[in-house]
């Protein structure tokens, strides 16, 4: 994972029964579009690989489903991924993939930080993507208060040029990629954010007891 300068929902026999700490159901202040990044123009993508670590053919896979304005997911990205990365990743047993599933949390910040991201991808690679995304969820309040200010931060700190990114989110430029995510989920029957899958099921909430059981269980 690059460094930068800022620093289990168990399938019930098709029920799923959503505890208090399931996730985020639904929503909805923002700040003001930088006036020196005015006339900043970002092309339209409806494709994008998949924001994936880990190896292709790692012995699980994990999906995760998320909203970038969701205060659930800001509190397993923090709390419960990196003990995934350094569990499982970093030595190759999991491929870990996300997919944006704006319910939306926010109208604006659900769809437009999902943008940003993408954008982020979209110039330089998946390592980089997770690392602005953790970024995003590490001060995730400052969306409602400055968030083309604080896109635009974190994306700088990534060395991504900031005014670009943050068009991206004002525009939606990558709105096509999430809306595809958004669907993909519906199709899995995403209950709320963040859901992880793991090998296909849908765990029965986001803990980190619960996912590692569940990745054990695979890895037996």
């Amino acid at each position: 994972m690059r460094t930068t300068r800022r620093s289990t929902l168990i399938a019930l026999g098709g029920t799923i029964t959503l505890s208090t700490t399931a996730g985020c159901l639904g929503g909805s202040g923002s700040g003001s579009f930088p006036s020196d990044c005015d006339g900043t123009e970002v092309e339209t993508v409806d494709s994008l690989p998949r924001p994936a670590l880990g190896p292709e053919d790692a012995a699980v896979t994990v999906d995760v489903f998320e909203d970038f304005a969701c205060g659930h997911c800001a509190t397993f990205t923090n709390d419960v991924y990196p003990q995934i990365e350094s569990t499982y990743i970093e030595p190759g047993d999991v491929r870990y993939r996300y997919f944006d599933y704006p319910i939306p949390v926010d109208e604006n910040w659900s769809w437009r930080a999902a943008s940003a991201a993408r954008a982020v991808q979209d110039r330089t690679d998946a390592e980089t993507f997770f690392s602005f995304a953790k970024g995003i969820y590490e001060e995730q309040a400052r969306l409602g208060e400055d968030g083309y200010q604080f896109i635009r931060e974190v994306a700088n700190d990534h060395d991504v040029d900031g005014c670009t990114i943050a068009a991206a989110a004002d525009q939606e430029a990558y709105r096509g990629v999430v809306e595809a995510d958004r669907q993909t989920g519906d199709s899995r029957g995403v209950p709320g954010t963040p859901a992880v899958f793991v090998d296909g099921t849908l765990l029965e909430n986001y803990e980190w007891d619960t996912v590692s059981a569940a990745i054990d269980a695979q890895l037996e």
